[in-house]
């Protein structure tokens, strides 16, 4: 990033998205996906702080020291280490991300944080029900507690099948009925390229969900033959083809704007200080 000023630009404060945008570059915001770097104790907090941590997801799909990911059969929710985490963040100005956390996690941290928090890349699970989506419960109390949900383009948007815009679709229209259009957002879980649907690639993708599968990290839903992407969406501009969609279907350009990145440029401004 130091390296690239005119193209990156390090995020460590919500208010550095707008200058990022307004520069032309790039911006960048640094978390973790697990919050397993922190160990046993919150000793190393302040170090990450000052690398430019900004979100933290509190649990990958398993079990950890913070609280019960969503394949956790026993759902028990936050630990007491995972509540005082979760006081840490909110103090130091990191928003705290919901996405593969379980129901109770993700039901407990959003009614005992201080602060709006994300569910930066997930879906509905009142229309596809699976582990990695969340229920109207969950994204109700988000809303009524100011934060944000993201929708993913991934498998888990249906039951069967592959994934395409149509889905993408309808669950960005049930958390807007569900959450009011000021906390939905777009979450892709992915790369922005497009992706060439090679030999190789193909080869790549059966093997990656092999070793997940190996490694107990796979949720239901991950298959060789259902891709990570919606091909009908597999361009570079697929925000502005989802844009399109949402107009196409009577949606105005304000609540659009929010769902495009609005909302979540919002949430950074208020959370991350």
């Amino acid at each position: 990033i130091t390296a690239h000023p005119d193209v990156f630009a390090k995020v460590t404060r919500g208010t550095h998205v707008d200058e990022a945008k307004r520069s032309g570059r790039l911006g960048l915001v640094f978390g973790f996906q697990d919050a397993t770097p922190y160990g046993e104790n919150l000793d190393r907090f302040d170090a990450f702080h000052d690398l430019g941590v900004r979100i933290v997801q509190l649990t990958y799909n398993r079990r950890n020291l913070i609280g019960d990911g969503c394949l956790e059969p026993g759902n028990a929710g936050l630990s007491t280490l995972g509540q005082q985490l979760l006081a840490k963040l909110n103090q130091r100005g990191v928003l705290v991300d919901l996405s593969h956390c379980g129901q109770r996690t993700t039901h407990e941290a959003i009614a005992l944080s201080k602060q709006p928090v994300a569910i930066t890349h997930s879906g509905c699970s009142a229309l596809a029900e699976s582990p990695r989506n969340k229920r109207d419960a969950e994204l109700r109390l988000l809303a009524e507690r100011g934060g944000v949900i993201g929708i993913y383009i991934m498998p888990y948007l249906r039951s069967s099948g592959q994934v395409m815009a149509d889905d993408v679709i309808r669950h960005i229209e049930h958390a807007l009925t569900v959450c009011g259009e000021d906390h939905v957002g777009i979450g892709t879980d992915g790369m922005t390229s497009a992706i060439k649907l090679t030999p190789q690639y193909k080869k790549q993708f059966a093997d990656e969900v092999a070793e997940r599968a190996n490694l107990g990290i796979a949720a239901p839903g991950e298959r060789a033959d259902s891709y990570t992407f919606a091909p009908d969406l597999n361009t570079p501009r697929r925000y502005e083809q989802i844009a399109w969609r949402l107009s196409q279907r009577g949606h105005s350009d304000a609540v659009i704007g929010k769902v495009i990145g609005g909302n979540f440029a919002r949430l950074f401004r208020e959370v991350i200080v």
